[in-house]
């Protein structure tokens, strides 16, 4: 019999916190944690601790906006599956990273970090952690927290923020969010499909009315050139889509092309080029 592995662990642990959300009386409750090890207001709630057949701990955590905590270690590792909300997480001496709910962040054996919510989002993942102790470390610092709302003063690099511009948008894109995208494409966008080419006011058409969902993009590999106020960055996706009312998934690369206008990225072209399965390689 195969072992699961601990995506599957994640994947079925999810679905039974969902279920448990249901029925109220079965969820243990989430306490509020003292203000010892993170700053702001953090509630926790456990679900299994481990034992002799099963080697970690399972425990949900939700931040306020703003909350986060200080920087630490797991001797023996932690998984976060993100269900809600959008959040930070760092590991030292790395840049700052957004995450969003569906996101599963891997925090290694013996590494630096820190997690939390936004400044102005709540934050909520599932936990599971190996049984060792965390071990608690210095306090996250207001620079380091504000960092990415320092973008215009060049704390953080161009590169970092396209990249997390990127990212932010196909959350944007999954979640049908046409105000912020039509912010965030410029006039002149062009935008190039499978099935043709067009404008920005056609592709918010389609996503507003789901001609094409955007429902997940994993991305694997990424990177950014910058020319002057040019940016072209390179996404390796597996892009989850719903496109005529049937659910799709395809492994693309993405080309993103960004200029800056009085100060502000804006999204100049959007390109899917679809990349061969390894069964379309055999044939």
């Amino acid at each position: 019999m195969m072992k699961p592995t601990f995506h599957t662990i994640l994947f079925f642990a999810a679905l039974s916190m969902q279920a448990l959300a249901q029925e109220s009386p079965a969820v243990p409750k989430a306490d509020k944690s003292p203000n010892v090890h993170h700053v702001g207001d953090v509630w926790l709630r456990h679900l299994s601790h481990a034992d002799d057949t099963f080697n970690y701990n399972m425990a949900v955590a939700t931040f306020a906006p703003g909350a986060r905590l200080d920087w630490h270690i797991h001797p023996g590792g932690q998984h976060l599956f993100i269900t809600e909300g959008v959040g930070y997480y760092q590991e030292r001496s790395k840049p700052l990273q957004i995450v969003h709910k569906g996101d599963i962040i891997k925090c290694l054996p013996g590494v630096e970090h820190w997690h939390g919510a936004k400044p102005d989002s709540g934050f909520t993942y599932l936990a599971v952690t190996a049984p060792q102790p965390t071990k608690w470390l210095d306090r996250v610092t207001d620079e380091t927290y504000f960092s990415m709302q320092k973008n215009d003063t060049g704390d953080v690099s161009a590169e970092q923020q396209i990249i997390n511009l990127s990212k932010e948008k196909w959350l944007w894109m999954s979640e049908k969010n046409v105000d912020t995208l039509a912010a965030l494409f410029h006039e002149k966008s062009v935008f190039v499909h499978m099935g043709g080419s067009w404008g920005r006011e056609r592709e918010l058409d389609v996503i507003k009315s789901g001609g094409i969902h955007y429902k997940k993009a994993d991305i694997h590999e990424v990177s950014v050139n910058i020319i002057d106020n040019t940016a072209i960055l390179l996404n390796r996706i597996t892009l989850l889509a719903v496109v005529g009312g049937n659910e799709v998934t395809n492994p693309f690369m993405v080309t993103e092309v960004y200029v800056k206008e009085n100060g502000k990225w804006m999204l100049g072209s959007l390109s899917f080029t679809k990349l061969l399965t390894p069964e379309e390689r055999k044939h």
